[in-house]
């Protein structure tokens, strides 16, 4: 280490609000509020990505009859929209709001392990740069949708490896992530704070973190497992080699149904904190709530093979899914109820935030029934793989958890930018993304009812309507985003300035420190009562 110069003594500097300027600022940096920032604006840059896959399909599907991409082209892109939206798009999303929420709620001066912090976000680039560049492969990208099915993946060309490989990055990524908020939450909350008085965002992230610990090492498992077939001669999952393909959805979807709650959620956690906040009244039932949402976590350990009905597993073992996977609904039931009795009676003002919070509400509670349709065996026998598959998922997905990361983002975005937002343009963007999104994806429930296969890129005559309007819903939401993109642009560079607590009926520590929040936070914890 360089001498000072005289001898002087520089410790005290760090007291000023100091940090590292320009390009090396955000590529070193371990400040839980640069790193959020960058999750989110990484978030938004592979949703703009994913959404333009996704607009490529419905282009295709516009009209009968192949317009717009070949056959298999078009099963690249319904496989990377999905791996997009889901490991680049949503995931990093809620990433940026617990970096940069948790340790302002809780009274932490930063993450608990700022370092790892900073290497947790920094897998995410190469693992987007792979997915996106493996369509410029010989061969194309994985072709298989984003379940990775084989005997399909144990076949494709290269696209398939680097699909692989970035699995395996952002399954590190997340890990890291989580052990990291987990240390956070339970070691680090002011003096007081206890585990039952912390904001219900740090709770829903607390059981999101154990569920992503739990089982991004068993997807890790079954991708080697792909892997190890493709390349080293193992036949785990091929049928030649006394393999079982059906194993592998067993070990795909142990994983991917937590996932889908690992996704909603930190989503239900952002919802607890607007909805009060605009009611102007705590939240219903808080105890409750926590444990509803710990239910759910561990409910959806048992529940994986709902998404198997068709594969020829005996009646008993159908039963047995069935029934655990309708025991979900009662926690989730709960929570909705908890939400409405929250407003109920409350001062109510309709702000953003509040729109999206409530627009959530509707559209996940239907998202949430078409699950409970498609949970009843003989009728999922008959709807599986179908659009009414589509219709649901993207319900629970868009309406689930991006509408609620949008009430988020409004949310806290005076907390961020030190400025108000649009209030025009912000309501502009939710009746655009509301009305254009149930005009996408709610006739795909009929589509679904009358037999349309998904993940094809043509169809017969009798679909043509429907998918028509679903197509022009889709060009109107994809397009509707761009509003949010010039909401935020707009907020960073000037507008009314926000103060420390800009919504009146907003509690909790967060809104005690100055908007925008400066670089250094909590440097001597807060005594929390």
């Amino acid at each position: 280490m360089a001498a000072i110069p005289g001898g002087a003594d520089h410790s005290h500097d760090h007291s000023h609000d100091h940090h590292p300027s320009g390009l090396m600022r955000w590529v070193t940096t371990t400040n839980h509020k640069d790193i959020g920032s960058m999750y989110l604006w990484f978030s938004f840059a592979m949703f703009i990505v994913g959404g333009i896959m996704a607009l490529v399909i419905r282009a295709e599907l516009f009209q009968p009859g192949l317009q717009v991409v070949d056959p298999d082209r078009f099963n690249q892109m319904t496989t990377l929209h999905g791996l997009i939206m889901v490991f680049g798009a949503i995931m990093p999303a809620f990433v940026g709001f617990a970096n940069w929420m948790i340790p302002l709620m809780i009274g932490a001066s930063d993450m608990a392990f700022a370092r790892m912090n900073n290497w947790s976000f920094w897998l995410l680039p190469p693992a987007a740069i792979l997915l996106t560049t493996s369509l410029l492969v010989p061969g194309g990208a994985a072709a298989s949708g984003w379940t990775l099915y084989p005997p399909l993946t144990i076949q494709m060309g290269i696209g398939m490896d680097m699909a692989i490989f970035a699995v395996h990055i952002l399954g590190i990524s997340s890990i890291m992530g989580s052990i990291n908020i987990v240390t956070t939450i339970l070691n680090m909350r002011a003096p007081g704070m206890t585990l039952m008085k912390m904001p219900l965002f740090c709770w829903t992230w607390l059981i999101t973190a154990y569920l992503v610990i739990a089982v991004m090492p068993v997807l890790a498992g079954a991708v080697t497992m792909i892997l190890t077939d493709r390349h080293f001669g193992t036949s785990f999952f091929n049928a030649a080699g006394g393999g079982d393909p059906v194993l592998y959805q067993h070990i795909f979807w142990f994983f991917g149904h937590p996932e889908v709650y690992i996704i909603a959620i930190p989503a239900f956690g952002v919802v607890s904190q607007v909805i009060p906040a605009f009611s102007r009244k705590p939240l219903f039932g808080y105890a409750s709530m926590v444990y509803a949402t710990s239910s759910i976590a561990i409910l959806s350990f048992i529940v994986w093979a709902h998404h198997m009905y068709t594969v020829g597993m005996p009646v008993a073992g159908q039963l047995y899914f069935m029934f655990a996977t309708m025991l979900i609904a009662i926690p989730t039931g709960v929570k909705v109820f908890n939400w409405v009795a929250t407003m109920w009676r409350g001062s109510l003002s309709f702000e953003t935030p509040m729109l999206f919070s409530i627009g959530f509400l509707f559209l996940f509670t239907l998202g949430g029934f078409s699950g409970l349709v498609l949970s009843m065996t003989a009728v999922d026998v008959q709807l599986h793989d179908s659009y009414y598959v589509v219709a649901h998922f993207h319900y629970v997905m868009v309406a689930g958890a991006l509408f609620s990361a949008y009430a988020g983002a409004y949310y806290w975005l005076p907390k961020w930018t030190g400025h108000m937002y649009d209030e025009k343009l912000g309501k502009l963007h939710f009746w655009l993304s509301l009305i254009f999104f149930n005009m996408t994806f709610f006739v795909q429930h009929f589509l679904g009812l009358a037999g349309m296969p998904r993940r094809i890129p043509d169809y017969s005559l009798q679909f043509a309507e429907f998918n028509m309007i679903s197509s022009i819903g889709a060009f109107g939401f994809g397009l509707s985003q761009l509003v949010f993109l010039v909401v935020v642009l707009k907020c960073m560079k000037g507008g009314e300035k926000a103060s420390a607590k800009p919504w009146d009926g907003a509690e909790g520590l967060e809104w005690t420190v100055p908007s925008p929040a400066p670089h250094h936070t909590f440097e001597t914890p807060p005594v929390f009562k």
